[in-house]
């Protein structure tokens, strides 16, 4: 069979061919990613690496890089939905690696989780959640809407900040706030993970008999963005409250994650809630213990209002 090279070079010799060529590879090496690679391997790359590489190199700069060309995993442009092209040189040619996107990463995750954690469901409305939708027909939800947005826009990775601590009357929409955060930094590529606390600890119960027990502690202790959905409306024995949040939210103190929670009780309330379990034992040290985690994990803020649920 006649090598490649000499098919290309007979092609080439061809004007109306040449001018095509010319033309694409002009594209090509006009891509900030193309010009990048290829001045980091300077030392390695010809020109007639680069003109037998040319239809990979093509297929790289016409791919989403990093989710910037898709506005969802569903709406994913790249020729394998999820994955996107990393240049790698591969002997005499330049080649392409697929890698799951950022995107698509957090989906696995999300499923993953989903398929460990039963108390991850969230109703409907609460996945589609957005601080854009957020009503507010009263003042009294302004500032619980704006320190949401504001951890949203400002949510650094390295610096993480905190989490939120947002209570009040059934039915003023917490829960709506919390699935809007995840919503937002969902969008930006953020994992997060939202759990129905009451169901949760039952869950934990359950999960000794089949050994998900540790992996389900370690999967809510290491998410980055965790949002606990109605602290204290659980029953409260030491167990949950020492072996189970105790450890979840020391760990995620130490390594400065960024938690969330709602509930209808103000800090005071849920102390109180915290020191007596379902034996009538009370224990206000430990209570403390874990009120000083949770107010140096999150911010305190009152939402007032209507009760939407009874509209």
């Amino acid at each position: 069979m006649e090598p490649i090279n000499h098919s290309l070079k007979k092609l080439i010799s061809n004007d109306k061919f040449k001018n095509r060529f010319d033309s694409l590879k002009r594209e090509v090496l006009s891509h900030p990613h193309i010009k990048s690679f290829i001045e980091e391997h300077k030392e390695q790359i010809t020109d007639d690496m680069i003109t037998r590489s040319l239809g990979k190199l093509y297929e790289y700069i016409n791919q989403s890089k990093e989710c910037d060309q898709c506005a969802s995993l569903e709406a994913c442009k790249n020729m394998l939905q999820g994955y996107h092209p990393h240049l790698v040189l591969e002997g005499k040619i330049i080649g392409l690696n697929y890698d799951r996107c950022p995107r698509k990463i957090l989906h696995d995750d999300r499923s993953k989780f989903k398929s460990l954690i039963k108390s991850m469901y969230i109703p409907k409305e609460i996945l589609q959640a957005s601080i854009d939708r957020i009503d507010l027909d009263d003042p009294a939800r302004f500032k619980a809407i704006s320190m949401a947005q504001d951890f949203v826009e400002t949510y650094d990775s390295d610096k993480p900040g905190k989490g939120l601590y947002v209570y009040g009357p059934f039915g003023t929409g917490k829960t709506y706030i919390l699935g809007a955060i995840a919503n937002e930094l969902a969008s930006k590529n953020v994992q997060s993970m939202l759990i129905y606390v009451p169901e949760f600890m039952r869950e934990l119960k359950g999960s000794l008999q089949d050994s998900s027990f540790s992996e389900k502690i370690e999967a809510v202790k290491k998410v980055p963005v965790l949002m606990l959905d109605d602290i204290g409306a659980e029953s409260m024995s030491s167990w949950i409250r020492d072996d189970i949040l105790g450890a979840i939210l020391q760990y995620r103190m130490l390594e400065n994650k960024p938690t969330f929670f709602t509930s209808n009780f103000d800090y005071t309330q849920l102390e109180h809630h915290l020191a007596f379990t379902q034996r009538g034992e009370e224990e206000q040290v430990k209570a403390a213990r874990i009120m000083e985690r949770i107010k140096y994990l999150a911010k305190p803020v009152e939402l007032r209002g209507k009760n939407r649920r009874s509209e």
